[in-house]
């Protein structure tokens, strides 16, 4: 009797896992399918159902961040990322989703620290100068300062650019170190520091001639 139970409990774990298996199987499918028909809610639903079905360390969950980021959900994000940093406070990628949602929700000072501590594994000039840039429209000119002279130091990436709203049917994309001198510029505008702000408003100009709101500055200082 006791062998006949043993067996009964055997098949029944056996048959929960197979039956896990294919849930899981299906509910892919069902993600991939979402993913190519653009699908957003379904997939989001399919990415729950793995989740749930693989447990806290699913993979998933990095999937569900990118996911709620480039569908500019960033609270949810911001949520995501937040729970992932618990278990794995190294992921650098996972770390700036997290800044860059709390930037875009309106939680500055939070989005600052989170900066900080991604400057310090990434040593990537552009959070140095996302610090500056958060920290100047907090009117902390003082630090903001600091932090956009280390971003002007640091060794540049000349990858990125920065987009710039010229006015409201213009945009301009600015390489990223010219637009670290427009900041440093700004930044000394706020602190009364005329002449240094000339001399990085042309600074930027000398870097990127077609910068427009650094032409602009400058007119208006002269």
């Amino acid at each position: 009797m006791k062998n006949l139970l043993y067996i009964f409990t055997f098949i029944i774990t056996v048959s929960a896992i197979a039956q896990t298996a294919n849930n899981l199987e299906l509910e892919k499918q069902k993600l991939k399918q979402a993913l190519i028909y653009s699908d957003k809610t379904v997939a989001v639903n399919s990415m729950f159902s793995i989740i749930a079905l693989e447990g806290p360390n699913s993979i998933y969950k990095d999937s569900l961040a990118y996911l709620y980021f480039n569908e500019r959900n960033f609270l949810s994000c911001f949520l995501v990322t937040n729970d992932l940093l618990k278990s794995n406070p190294e992921n650098v990628n996972i770390l700036e989703l997290n800044a860059i949602s709390l930037e875009s929700i309106g939680a500055i000072e939070k989005a600052v620290e989170k900066y900080k501590l991604l400057l310090l594994k990434s040593n990537n000039n552009y959070h140095a100068y996302k610090i500056a840039g958060l920290q100047l429209a907090m009117s902390k000119f003082d630090e903001a300062l600091v932090s956009i002279k280390k971003a002007d130091e640091m060794l540049d990436n000349a990858e990125i650019t920065v987009n710039f709203q010229v006015n409201k049917n213009y945009n301009q994309n600015v390489p990223l170190k010219p637009a670290i001198a427009y900041i440093q510029g700004l930044i000394e505008l706020n602190l009364d520091k005329k002449a240094e702000a000339k001399l990085s408003f042309e600074r930027a100009l000398k870097l990127f001639p077609e910068f427009s709101l650094a032409k602009s500055k400058l007119l208006t200082i002269e």
